[in-house]
């Protein structure tokens, strides 16, 4: 089964200015068909990380569990029940994205995702500058074939 995580900061008191917020973690299954995948019987919250701040870098922390759980079912099987064909089955679970914005992407990556080190996956093609007007970073990209 191909799993898909999904998590984003949500203020609950619909307030930018409040200190509180909660990161509610999502987990969906790829292995359906795409008008049944994004259901909502098909997306599981598998956890709510309450934070009286933002997390910044304590995310990962907090989804260790559900890591150690994930890779529990990659590397032994998980005894299954198919209804279709009415018998168990040894089922293999495996992540295979994380859908996010790009702050929290860096937050779960580990990575940073500020200034000059704005994308961890293109890091070694990034010729990045600060421009001298107004101090800000920039960035551009160089594919070489």
């Amino acid at each position: 089964m191909r799993l898909r995580l999904y998590t984003n900061r949500f203020n609950p008191f619909r307030s930018f200015d409040a200190f509180y917020s909660c990161w509610p973690v999502m987990l969906t299954i790829y292995n359906l068909s795409s008008r049944m995948c994004m259901r909502p019987e098909f997306m599981f919250l598998s956890m709510i990380i309450p934070s009286p701040n933002s997390l910044v870098w304590n995310i990962d922390v907090c989804l260790r569990p559900l890591i150690d759980e994930l890779k529990q079912l990659w590397s032994s099987r998980a005894l299954a029940y198919d209804e279709s064909m009415k018998h168990n089955f040894l089922m293999k679970i495996a992540l295979m994205w994380t859908i996010n914005d790009f702050p929290t992407y860096g937050m779960i990556s580990g990575c940073s995702t500020h200034e000059k080190l704005v994308c961890p996956c293109c890091i070694e093609n990034n010729k990045a500058l600060t421009l001298t007007n107004i101090g800000k970073a920039s960035f551009f990209l160089f594919y070489f074939h």
